[in-house]
């Protein structure tokens, strides 16, 4: 998907998708076989404890409901949100079984804590990157969505959002909010060797520090360039530190903390959180300076 065919660069989403394009959408073969697919693949890294109870699931961004009637199929109950009125209308029509409410994800989830055994969003997350309105702070608004999603979820639950991030800051950007809110897992990249058939899973646990499912298409062992499984263990409760005599082991004291690698680590950590105003590496960045005193 190149940047021209992104339709959150077209538009807000609420505008994006109105009757037409709703409409649209959920005609389209090509499109009702891929949300079948990737919702079919979010409920396998769900992975919801088999023990004969029927599930209650939040789909964010439920659209018209294709990804909701994936879930009615494999027997769960179901209560979608979606910001496109349009969207919902149609679902309606389409006399989908799940509860169905409209919202902004950046506005927050509207939900008592712990209503919910698992969530999945299908193509909906990455939209919380962008400003889609005047003083609309992508960082707040991904926090804030992140904040009320673990407050929803059962502890132990799961929650799986596919995203198309347009680029390695968007992800990171994602991943980043998610910890912050609480969240243990971190990004699972099936096929990541194929340009097209590339898909991005963000996985993420309420409590304990389950591993990351594994990524599918793999052939022989994918670099961490590639993203093919990206693990991130989540928030810790105050700040640990390993002490020698008093003090931590990462201190200013020693002579490497704050050389030219240090200083290149943390530039590309702020680059990576979406600031803008970071300066270009050059041959003069760590250097030491001459004392004029």
């Amino acid at each position: 998907m190149t940047k021209g065919d992104r339709p959150e660069h077209t538009a807000p989403p609420e505008i994006f998708y109105n009757e037409d394009e709703a409409r649209k959408y959920t005609t389209n073969s090509r499109m009702i076989a891929i949300q079948a697919q990737l919702t079919e693949r979010a409920l396998e890294l769900l992975a919801l404890p088999d023990n004969g109870k029927t599930k209650l699931l939040l789909d964010l961004g439920c659209g018209s409901g294709l990804s909701g009637a994936a879930l009615t199929d494999q027997g769960h109950a179901w209560v979608g949100m979606d910001i496109s009125e349009a969207m919902l209308d149609v679902a309606l029509d389409r006399e989908v079984e799940g509860d169905l409410c409209v919202g902004d994800l950046g506005q927050g989830l509207p939900f008592r804590t712990g209503t919910f055994d698992g969530a999945i969003s299908i193509s909906a997350v990455q939209w919380l990157c962008n400003a889609d309105f005047k003083g609309a702070d992508p960082r707040k608004r991904m926090r804030r969505f992140f904040d009320t999603l673990y407050s929803s979820l059962n502890r132990g639950a799961r929650a799986v959002l596919q995203i198309y991030p347009e680029n390695a800051v968007q992800a990171q950007s994602l991943t980043t909010a998610a910890m912050r809110a609480g969240f243990s897992g971190g990004l699972v990249v099936d096929f990541p060797h194929s340009t097209r058939a590339k898909k991005y899973f963000l996985v993420l646990m309420v409590g304990g520090m389950t591993a990351v499912p594994e990524p599918k298409g793999l052939s022989g062992e994918a670099s961490d360039e590639e993203g093919a499984h990206v693990s991130v263990a989540g928030r810790t409760h105050g700040r640990k530190k390993q002490r020698t005599g008093g003090h931590s082991m990462i201190s200013s004291r020693h002579p490497e903390a704050k050389g030219k690698a240090w200083i290149f680590k943390k530039k590309e950590q702020a680059r990576r959180k979406g600031y803008a105003s970071i300066p270009v590496d050059t041959k003069y960045t760590g250097r030491k300076r001459k004392a004029y005193f």
